[in-house]
């Protein structure tokens, strides 16, 4: 399937104010994408400047080589998780660097793509992992975990009030036969809210949209690794670098405002964002994925 590889890069114009790259600077895109942050960046750095792009999908990574290569510069693209950035930095032969970005967000063509098991408005193959190489699909998971555990999951990663209800049904419904398709469980998931499929389709808030990004979350270990990320940034930039991440969910912008508060307190930091930026509404009517989009930043004295 040839995958859309239209993509607008979220806050970009408060990416490159807060990082500010310049002529010669590095600079680590931890959350490569379709590289549209990473285009931006490159043409402040080049030609001197050095790029380096990490991203789980491979997918990406080739759509982004394309990309990239046009503009020049010096550029290393890297199919890895960014919880391994030091070990990333060190095949580079580099220990810091002057910036590091990650959005957080998954790209709209993953999320599109219905092979891919993202979406709940498509059928396909229930799997979301945003590596396919590795790991165990969406599928696995829903129908193995426990019933407290299934709950636990849809509420701490999804914010869904009804995950009692819907963790009763998914356990209820693995029992008949096993929850294979991202219609099965979409269906599942109306009925314990008692959504009739049509009304979903309507909803300003698809009523499957929290529990398919709980599950997200989970396969892809979203958290535990954004944890490892935030633990080593402050040792990977040089004396003043900054890293700025985009965040998109609560669970996500509150270990971010966490590490880089505690870093302060620590003197691991010397500034941090006093407040997330958010999208303008000019922005948010462009691309209506910023809307939930927060950016903090931290930098190092």
């Amino acid at each position: 399937m040839t995958r859309d590889t239209r993509h607008v890069p979220v806050l970009l114009g408060a990416v490159l104010d807060i990082l500010d790259p310049r002529r010669g600077h590095t600079v680590v895109d931890c959350t490569l994408g379709l590289g549209g942050h990473a285009a931006a960046i490159l043409q402040r750095i080049e030609p001197t400047g050095r790029l380096i792009g990490i991203d789980f999908d491979p997918a990406n990574i080739a759509i982004a080589r394309e990309k990239l290569a046009s503009i020049g510069g010096k550029l290393a693209l890297h199919h890895g998780n960014f919880a391994a950035l030091p070990t990333i930095l060190a095949q580079a032969g580099l220990e810091q660097v002057d910036a590091i970005l990650a959005d957080l967000g998954v790209a709209s063509p993953q999320i599109d793509d219905p092979a891919r098991g993202f979406s709940y408005r498509q059928p396909g193959p229930l799997d979301m992992r945003m590596d396919p190489t590795r790991g165990r699909p969406a599928s696995a998971l829903i129908n193995q975990l426990p019933q407290r555990e299934l709950e636990s999951a849809l509420l701490e990663l999804g914010d869904e009030t009804d995950a009692p209800r819907i963790a009763e049904l998914i356990v209820h419904r693995r029992k008949i036969r096993p929850i294979a398709t991202t219609q099965e469980l979409t269906a599942i998931v109306c009925q314990a809210r008692d959504f009739t499929l049509q009304r979903a389709a309507g909803a300003k808030l698809h009523p499957a949209a929290r529990t398919f990004q709980a599950l997200r979350i989970l396969v892809n270990r979203e958290l535990a690794n954004l944890d490892r990320l935030l633990a080593v940034v402050p040792k990977c930039l040089r004396p003043g670098g900054t890293a700025a991440i985009i965040s998109f969910h609560s669970g996500e912008d509150r270990r971010v405002k966490a590490a880089f508060r505690d870093g302060l307190r620590g003197g691991i930091y010397a500034q941090i964002s006093p407040d997330p930026t958010l999208a303008d509404e000019a922005e948010q009517k462009l691309n209506p994925r910023s809307r939930s989009a927060k950016l903090r930043w931290a930098r190092v004295g």
